[in-house]
């Protein structure tokens, strides 16, 4: 993100901030308790044509966290959610918060090494997923060789509509796994049937654990950030104060953004179920069909990353520039940079405003957000929540608080920064100064109280708003057996934001093709993952203690980038 502004839209002033009422400390499935109550007959959940009311789905929480709790789930106890979105995924959060349990996301797309990885390092062990083989069949692989001990299994046909349910299960066959319930799995609907309903049991949100939501942090392989029900509820009440209480009535939340991303778990279905918003679940991201569902189902909210915007502006390009879907009030983008041509094209279709925010999973995620309805600053990512406070500190010396408009490393401090990275204190101590989360993104704050973000110091690749780590990638490549060096950066990309890009140095007396080695990574590395360029190279820089110079390599792309293009003859 630049903080370079266009000449087209005049600097804001600070605009007034909502009242700040005092965020309440409570557990994360009263949220949802709360919905139950007010509407327990509005529309909780549309999954392709299908619905269930606030009440049903309330209903449903009880039964599953009984059933958890008769699988011995409690404080402690680590249940991982390996799901698309889709009533499931809902029901199950708040089943495994219920019963006392932390949640572990699990993205659908990770390779079982990946899996494994997140499996052993966090303890899962106990994992939801689906009747998938796609899904299934990954984690079925480990249970037994790492802490996974039990499997529950969703049936993908029972959460649609009966005429689709049944046409769904009779020609996708190959599609699903026959399952056989047993000492290590069983299915959703005997979850259902095990326990008898309590309560919740009394607990602390400031120090009980919600969830466990993996990240990469500032460096290196993802970690854990260990985020308080405090911290959740927290991060949600600070989003309902900033967007204003909407119509409980017809409000619609598009859910898009997969629900294992911090995002879209907090932005689209907890801020949705918080409004008691309907929320229209898409189990993938298939652009005819969100054009189809934004046209047809009238949503009134909805986030997304730039990506996501990038994609419906070309769409709607396609088919003429029309777009029916006026009735979205506010749409929050996030997950990376967002550039301004595209905000300008989504707001000029769809009459919405589109407020870019700014976060991390260490944050819950969001820490500052554009102000909705009123005027904002180009390229900034807004202005702090209620109850957060945002400090530019020195690059040179973190003690050291940067002057208004000053560039230094963007920290946060509120009730949203998590607790630390889970059972990795020399990590935690690293992203903490004086009590705030150092974010490894470098920015400035202006006279009005806006934020900019200019640089990142984390050697991260942020790809359609995912977190991708170079050192994943370059480990795989590392397992190639005539790979001698190999590193990877971030290049900018058009559609995602950005792409890995793989330099390598080969064996001596080797061979090796880019389109060899795609099908070598192919088992190892997420669709994400894959470098979307592979460059060979004699030698690699290094710096002057002989390290291999990532600096150098950017730089390289860089001047590319910002070369004038040869004119034709």
């Amino acid at each position: 993100m630049t903080a370079q502004k266009s000449a087209a839209r005049k600097p804001a002033k600070k605009p007034a901030a909502p009242k700040l009422a005092e965020i309440p400390v409570k557990p994360v499935y009263a949220i949802l308790d709360e919905a139950v109550a007010a509407v327990p007959q509005g529309r909780a959940i549309d999954f392709l044509d299908r619905h269930w009311t606030f009440a049903e789905i309330g209903t449903l929480v009880d039964k599953a966290a009984a059933g958890f709790r008769a699988l011995g789930v409690g404080p402690g106890v680590k249940v991982g959610l390996h799901l698309p979105n889709c009533p499931y995924y809902v029901i199950c959060y708040f089943a495994i918060l219920k019963a006392g349990g932390i949640i572990v996301n699990y993205n659908p797309l990770y390779v079982e090494r990946e899996l494994a990885h997140q499996i052993k390092d966090s303890g899962t062990s106990i994992m939801v997923t689906m009747d998938l083989v796609q899904l299934h069949s990954k984690v079925a692989s480990l249970v037994g060789k790492t802490p996974l001990k039990k499997l529950v299994v969703c049936k993908m046909h029972e959460i649609l509509p009966s005429t689709k349910g049944m046409l769904f299960k009779l020609l996708k066959r190959k599609e699903q796994i026959k399952l056989v319930e047993g000492d290590t799995q069983l299915s959703f609907d005997k979850l259902i049937t095990l326990g008898k309903i309590e309560a919740p049991r009394p607990i602390d949100p400031k120090t009980e654990i919600a969830v466990l939501q993996y990240t990469g942090g500032t460096t290196g392989v993802p970690k854990g950030a260990v985020l308080t029900h405090a911290n959740v509820s927290a991060n949600v009440e600070q989003l309902v104060q900033w967007m204003g209480q909407l119509d409980e009535r017809d409000d619609k939340m598009l859910c898009v953004l997969p629900f294992f991303h911090v995002f879209g778990m907090t932005v689209a279905m907890l801020v949705g179920i918080a409004h008691r918003a309907e929320l229209i679940l898409l189990p993938r991201f298939e652009i005819k069909q969100v054009i189809n569902v934004m046209e047809k189902k009238k949503p009134t909210m909805f986030p997304g990353v730039p990506t996501l915007y990038i994609a419906i502006n070309r769409a709607v390009a396609e088919r003429g520039g029309k777009l029916d879907c006026h009735s979205i009030r506010k749409c929050v983008s996030g997950g990376a940079a967002l550039p301004l041509e595209v905000r300008s094209e989504f707001e000029r279709i769809t009459g919405s405003q589109l407020c870019e925010g700014f976060g991390l999973s260490e944050a819950s995620p969001v820490a500052t957000c554009n102000p909705f309805y009123q005027p904002f600053p180009d390229n900034s990512i807004g202005l702090p929540l209620p109850g957060t406070a945002i400090e530019i500190r020195s690059l040179e010396d973190p003690k050291k608080l940067m002057k208004i408009g000053e560039k230094g490393e963007v920290c946060v401090r509120g009730p949203q920064v998590m607790q630390g990275y889970w059972n990795k204190p020399e990590e935690t101590k690293a992203v903490m100064i004086d009590g705030a989360l150092r974010t490894g993104d470098v920015g400035y704050v202006d006279e009005n109280g806006f934020g900019y973000i200019v640089d990142r110091i984390k050697d991260l690749i942020i790809c359609s708003g995912y977190n991708v780590y170079p050192r994943v990638i370059e480990d795989a490549l590392y397992s190639h057996h005539a790979v001698a060096e190999a590193v990877v950066i971030g290049i900018p990309d058009a559609y995602r934001g950005q792409c890995p890009k793989a330099f390598i140095k080969l064996k001596e007396g080797t061979t090796l093709t880019a389109a060899d080695l795609k099908i070598y990574l192919a088992e190892q590395l997420s669709k994400l993952e894959m470098p979307s360029q592979f460059e060979f190279r004699a030698e690699l820089p290094r710096t002057a203690v002989g390290k291999l110079s990532k600096k150098a390599l950017v730089d390289e792309e860089k001047a590319k980038a910002s070369a004038p293009k040869a004119s034709a003859a």
